[in-house]
């Protein structure tokens, strides 16, 4: 009887451990999460990356005050500020009616500015020559910027433009709201910013309005039609920059349709969409099984169709 007792025992202890090791281990298995890989890891980046404005060094970060679109601006007047890359900007229609690209230039905002403070600071005559920064930084700064635009004119061609003016509380130093405008000062832009902000100091309009007209579209306020929005029907332009780094291609799409799903397609069976902002621009990133310079493709959004080559 000893000898059972003792040889159940140890069977049944045997047994307990197995048993509990067993469910351990298989419980810690099963939560085990697998580490994304390196590609996932850069396409869940990517698509985060989407959803935001690539910000500029020394830029702040966006603030829920003002017009709830446009962020306020810590950058200083008495350093050069850098720009972004060469060729990464493009401009949306040309000569006089030119816009600037809403990724690299959406505009941004001078804190000192608000609408409880135009009285002291927009409305008053002279007020703008006190914060606007010295030539000796901006010039540096504009060569940079036209080489970002693509840009390839003399410097004297092109005002170095607020594009949310310092009359209607644009940032003053901010790469987001510098770009080189073409065409010498003064130019139509201009005229719509004297009479907006003539508005906003008579209280016709709002400083937030002001702003938000500026940027959504100025060129509609004097009557004219950009580049490649013409009135009386729906138009888009598209054009397309190789990545090698995620294999795929950036696929600008500029139209007069704003907040809309684009798709970009091929013939080969590729599409991807995404949506254009409130300027009616989007950025596609186009996977189209590689590097395929020369191929035909077409970008749909909203009622506009237009194509071009990878």
């Amino acid at each position: 009887m000893p000898g059972r007792r003792s040889v159940s025992t140890a069977l049944l202890a045997v047994t307990l451990v197995a048993s509990g090791c067993g469910a351990d281990t298989g419980t810690t298995r099963s939560a085990a999460k697998r580490p994304p890989s390196a590609r996932a890891s850069a396409t869940l980046q990517r698509r985060a990356a989407k959803r935001r404005f690539r910000r500029h060094p020394g830029a702040a970060a966006r603030s829920p005050r003002g017009t709830g679109f446009l962020a306020y601006s810590t950058a200083s007047n008495d350093v050069v500020q850098a720009q972004p890359v060469p060729g990464s900007c493009h401009a949306i229609g040309t000569g006089l009616d030119s816009r600037p690209d809403p990724r690299c230039t959406p505009g941004a905002l001078n804190p000192a500015v608000s609408q409880a403070t135009i009285k002291q600071t927009i409305c008053v005559d002279g007020w703008t020559d006190t914060v606007r920064p010295p030539e000796s930084i901006t010039e540096q700064e504009k060569a940079a910027s036209m080489a970002a635009y693509g840009d390839t004119g003399s410097l004297g061609e092109y005002e170095y433009d607020h594009f949310v003016p310092l009359e209607l509380g644009g940032a003053t130093n901010d790469p987001r709201n510098l770009w080189p405008e073409p065409g010498a000062s003064p130019n139509p832009k201009d005229a719509v910013e004297d009479e907006l902000r003539q508005q906003v100091c008579d209280g016709q309009i709002t400083l937030a309005q002001a702003q938000r007209e500026i940027v959504t579209n100025w060129v509609k306020l004097t009557g004219r039609t950009s580049s490649g929005s013409a009135p009386g029907g729906p138009k888009c332009t598209l054009t397309a920059s190789y990545s090698s780094t995620y294999d795929d291609y950036d696929v600008y799409v500029h139209s007069n349709q704003p907040d809309q799903t684009v798709t970009v397609s091929d013939a080969y069976g590729h599409a991807d969409s995404w949506h254009t902002d409130g300027s009616g621009y989007a950025d596609v990133y186009f996977k189209s099984g590689g590097s395929a310079p020369g191929r035909q493709i077409t970008a749909r959004v909203g009622r506009a169709s237009c194509s071009g080559t990878l």
